[in-house]
């Protein structure tokens, strides 16, 4: 019954280590420094990346986004939530603002909304 149980256990050990791993690699490719966008949910699909703000998505991202990352750098006074909107020009409801180093793998009230963004200090 011992061996039973050590068995198991290994078993479960390096079970959990694999979850552990696969759940890492999810992790969002986009530059630090940088708020990345993706048509496709989970990080897939065309992505946009932006250091700036953009008023204007254009046609292959304009109301195609799933799913988000904002790799913004924080220090004190700068801009390092990004707000998304859902009309150009940063007109419309914000559909979501993320603060820094979040990451939306995808948001069913948000999906294929945005239309601009903006970096800014706070949600």
């Amino acid at each position: 019954m011992n061996r039973f149980t050590a068995v198991l256990a290994a078993a479960l050990i390096s079970t959990g280590a694999v979850l552990a791993t696969s759940a890492t690699a999810q992790a969002a490719p986009c530059r630090s420094g940088y708020f990345c966008v993706w048509t496709d949910a989970d990080f897939n699909g065309l992505k946009i990346e932006h250091s700036g703000d953009d008023r204007w998505w254009e046609g292959d991202m304009y109301h195609y986004d799933s799913s988000w990352a904002n790799h913004g750098v924080s220090g004190p006074g700068v801009p390092d939530h990004v707000k998304i909107y859902s009309g150009r020009e940063l007109t419309g409801r914000v559909t979501l603002c993320l603060a820094p180093g979040q990451e939306i793998g995808y948001n069913a009230g948000a999906n294929d909304r945005g239309g601009s963004h903006t970096w800014t200090r706070g949600c």
